[in-house]
Formats: structure tokens, sequence, C-alpha cells
């Protein structure tokens, strides 16, 4: 799919809950590259990114050019190849940030899980369900606990895809998890989430 591009810069459409927006919007800044956030709902009838990808979710990315992309890992991809800089080029060590980032996308999973089990009535919600979300839920947490380094990062890259999926979805435990206190079983995420 294209976009009409007559000059203007890179388009990130976004939903202001979405972590993985928000994941594609924190790349974009760290690395510097002049974009335009449109905030767009796909719920909604008169969403534009309908228009753009066919799956109709968030984010996606309109490039200057007017070429389309589409989820936060592919956005993340396209990004580096462009302006590389935040996956280390030591093999393990990337390895190592896409595990992360695996483990942060599916916390950031399981909290939407959550949230959509919860929007039903009282009565129809599977508490097994939600038990299973929360479980994964924690052991992302601790899983990421304990692979963070002293120094506060991943890798030796320092700050990196490892590090941005992370806060993104630490911050997605404050808004849509709130009554999991993350902070008290992970300390070590916790001064890498304050120092970001």
């Amino acid at each position: 799919m294209r976009f009409d591009s007559s000059s203007f810069v890179m388009k990130l459409f976004i939903a202001t809950p979405s972590p993985f927006a928000r994941k594609a919007r924190v790349t974009l800044l760290e690395k510097q590259i002049p974009h335009e956030i449109v905030i767009d709902n796909p719920w909604q009838p008169a969403s534009q990114v309908k228009g753009l990808n066919p799956l109709a979710k968030i984010p996606t990315l309109v490039l200057d050019d007017g070429r389309v992309i589409h989820d936060s890992k592919v956005i993340f991809e396209y990004l580096e190849l462009e302006r590389p800089g935040h996956l280390p080029q030591d093999k393990r060590e990337k390895i190592i940030h896409r595990l992360v980032e695996v483990v942060a996308d599916g916390i950031c999973d399981a909290v939407v899980m959550t949230f959509l089990e919860n929007q039903r009535p009282e009565g129809s919600r599977s508490q097994f369900w939600l038990s299973r979300q929360a479980d994964k839920i924690r052991a992302g947490v601790h899983e990421l606990e304990q692979k963070i380094l002293p120094s506060g990062t991943f890798t030796s890259l320092g700050l990196g895809l490892a590090e941005i999926a992370t806060v993104c979805a630490l911050g997605y435990l404050d808004l849509r998890y709130a009554d999991y206190n993350w902070r008290s079983d992970a300390p070590n995420l916790l001064k890498l989430f304050d120092g970001l």
C-alpha cells in the first residue's frame, strides 16, 4: 500500500495507550528521525489506519516516500536499517535484545488480553484465563529482572531495543495493570525505568 507522499515527513499512526505504538515512537525519537504523530483509533469507522494496514492495527508508519510499514517489530527493523545503533553488532548480544523484546511484548500481550477479558460482563469473565495472563505477566517481569545487568542494561550496548521494549512494557503495566506492583518485584528494572 502507498500513501500520497507529496512533501511530508514520516507519519506514525498510533493509539495513545498502545505499548507497541510507544515502542515505535520512542525508537523514532531516540534515532532523531523527523516524523509526525497521527492519533487514530482503529476501532472507529473513520480510522485512517484501515486504509493503510490490512489488519487495521497500530502502529502503522507511512514513510516519506509513501510506503507503509506496520507492526512495531518491522518498524523497528526498518528504522534500524536506516539508522543503526539500537541493536548490537555482536550476534549473541543481538539475540539477547530480540529475546528481551519477545518477553516485553509478551507481557504487553497478556495485559491486553486481561484488559479485553475485563471488558466482558463480570459473570462472563474467565478467571482461569485471567489467572493465566497474570502468571505470564509476573513470569515475564521476573525473567527481565533476572536478565538485566548491574549496569542497568541488558548488554554492553547501552540503550537499545531491549531497554526500549522493556520500558514500554513497564509503562503499560502502570497504565492497564496498575494493581500489580512490579516495582517491588523488580528493583533493577525500576532503575532502568526511572533512568529513561
